[in-house]
């Protein structure tokens, strides 16, 4: 199949593309597309219109805002677009905040395109919809083979963990938090990485979407193990709002808090990107919860030990 010119609007797209070793195919990206490094001087064809260095609660407010009075919460660099010349976009459908939707892109392009340019929209829910949509993508692109070859390594990674639980029948219970203020629980994938990883995941369902809840919400699940991986945020801008946490009635008394089993996850890179890192990520939840069976060399970097 002859090269096309990718725009990529979400960051799980990107990773996607230049895994299947079409990076030179891509001439433009998101403002979130940031790995794999070699894709930094790409055109950045969007923007968010809510004021960055916001805390997590402020960063709520201003999205409902904007979308109470049904507008998009991303700008689209249309003219940038149209001087890029893509034959193909793609984006997504699953989550109108996590990145460029759709229906941002439908809006943005109409009559702006000179030649037909092809729309490939993503809206994976669970893990099998992710590894679809890998397969999906290469088939579009024609390069099947290479995800084949991508997803089999996946799949071998997965059965190592798979296989050194397979006698483990002592499951800790696992409270993924997605969101700090207001407060919500990973859905999605989540409750499948954290299965997979030899845990049981509660306050929430996998392949419905992250839901909101209360803190007494907690303290009533009273989990073995939390992990605080807010979409978007790295560990570092985690700590920074550490505190929602701390200054929290009945958080000292939390079974997690009192055994030292508060772990901080970088939400940006892992966990919240439905693309190929998102083996990585099981591998992050498989050290967290059975840390005497894994070491895959993620500590430090992909996530840290909260103490409190």
């Amino acid at each position: 199949m002859p090269e096309r010119r990718i725009v990529s609007l979400l960051p799980a797209a990107t990773e996607i593309i230049c895994a299947l070793g079409l990076e030179h195919q891509l001439v433009g990206r998101s403002h979130e597309c940031d790995y794999p490094p070699g894709i930094s001087n790409l055109p950045i064809c969007s923007s968010a219109k809510f004021l960055p260095g916001s805390d997590s609660a402020e960063i709520d407010r201003q999205v409902k805002e904007i979308l109470s009075e049904s507008l998009s919460i991303y700008t689209i660099d249309r003219d940038l677009i149209k001087s890029l010349a893509p034959e193909v976009i793609i984006t997504q459908a699953q989550c109108e905040i996590c990145a460029v939707s759709l229906k941002d892109v439908e809006t943005a392009l109409a009559d702006l395109l000179d030649k037909k340019c092809q729309l490939i929209s993503l809206q994976p829910n669970g893990l099998d919809d992710v590894y679809g949509d890998i397969r999906m993508i290469a088939g579009q692109l024609g390069v099947e083979n290479a995800a084949e070859e991508l997803l089999e390594l996946s799949a071998e990674r997965i059965n190592i963990i798979r296989h050194k639980l397979k006698f483990i029948t002592e499951k800790p219970t696992v409270a993924c938090i997605e969101w700090l203020s207001p407060l919500m629980m990973a859905g999605n994938w989540t409750p499948e990485i954290v299965e997979i990883a030899g845990g049981l995941p509660i306050l929430t369902e996998a392949g419905k979407h992250s839901s909101y809840i209360n803190f007494q919400d907690i303290i009533t699940a009273n989990p073995d193990i939390i992990l605080i991986m807010p979409c978007g945020f790295s560990i570092q801008r985690t700590l920074q709002e550490i505190g929602l946490f701390l200054d929290t009635p009945g958080w000292a008394d939390l079974k997690a808090v009192k055994s030292q089993r508060v772990y901080i996850a970088d939400g940006n890179q892992y966990f919240n990107r439905s693309g190929p890192r998102i083996t990585d990520s099981i591998e992050i939840m498989a050290e967290i919860i059975n840390p005497k069976q894994f070491i895959f060399g993620y500590e430090g970097n992909g996530w840290v030990h909260f103490n409190v």
